[in-house]
């Protein structure tokens, strides 16, 4: 059976890298850098936190880019919070924002309710404009739990978008079979996954971009510039602001890429792909 990077159009040995920036809409700083890496960077696709104050300005400067939908049902941090779209009761926690982390929600949430509401977080990029690209999840909260990505798969499936996937070796840790099941609705994702714990990806990268294997590889940053928004809103907001230097400053990670053959691409292949079959 053809390779992801032969139905691609790709060879079986080619080395295809996605650099997705996340949290695209999280704050002015995040959009600023995200479009920089875009357009001046590096980077190929990103993902938009669609609930959060600055997602409606990060649309309104969306100019065609490879843009997916980070979908969010968590809100992190201690004083800049988010809410969801629906406002179903079972999102939300005392203050009426999304729970600080995936295990409040995975204790409380209606899967109808997440259901609802993440679809419409799609609904709202496509009715600004956003020719969305791919789906993936905020905290990967809809990703680890069965029955949460069950509904994360029926996203992908029914709006025809690729996903953001782990890797195969993370299946047994899981307890469950997400790839296969992807595969089985058609949904397209790449092979291979780098996880970065936390935020700050350079060191991660520098460790197993030169073990790269043959096929589609995503890796993900967080950019974002060095702002007093960003260091009032983001306790890591100093990696943050060093994922977009490399990205977009990082001339030694530009020439290395060039130099090994590594192809840079985005989700767009992979859903124009997807569409196609």
């Amino acid at each position: 059976m053809p390779t992801l990077a032969e139905r691609l159009g790709y060879g079986p040995e080619e080395r295809l890298l996605i650099l997705n920036c996340d949290d695209l809409g999280f704050c002015h700083a995040a959009n600023e850098a995200v479009y920089e890496a875009l357009r001046r960077g590096i980077a190929t696709s990103a993902s938009l936190m669609v609930p959060c104050p600055w997602a409606a300005e990060a649309a309104a400067r969306y100019d065609g880019d490879d843009v997916g939908v980070h979908l969010t049902l968590t809100s992190e941090w201690e004083l800049y919070r988010w809410a969801p779209l629906t406002a179903s009761a079972s999102l939300v926690d005392e203050q009426g924002r999304f729970p600080r982390t995936s295990e409040a929600v995975w204790a409380q949430a209606s899967i109808e309710d997440v259901r609802r509401e993440l679809q419409a977080q799609i609904d709202q990029a496509l009715a600004w404009g956003i020719d969305v690209s791919h789906i993936d999840a905020h905290m990967g909260t809809v990703q680890v739990r069965p029955e949460y990505f069950e509904v994360y798969l029926d996203l992908a499936a029914a709006n025809r978008l690729p996903m953001r996937l782990s890797g195969a070796e993370t299946e047994g840790a899981l307890g469950f079979s997400f790839r296969d099941r992807a595969a089985n609705q058609g949904v397209t994702f790449p092979d291979h996954f780098i996880y970065v714990p936390g935020v700050g990806s350079r060191e991660v990268l520098r460790q197993l971009l030169p073990r790269l294997r043959p096929g589609v590889t995503e890796a993900y940053l967080h950019p974002a510039l060095d702002t007093p928004e960003l260091r009032a809103a983001a306790p890591d907001w100093e990696r943050r602001v060093d994922d977009h230097r490399l990205l977009v400053e990082d001339e030694e990670l530009r020439r290395w890429l060039e130099d090994q053959g590594v192809r840079c691409i985005g989700f767009r292949e992979l859903r124009a792909h997807m569409r196609a079959s």
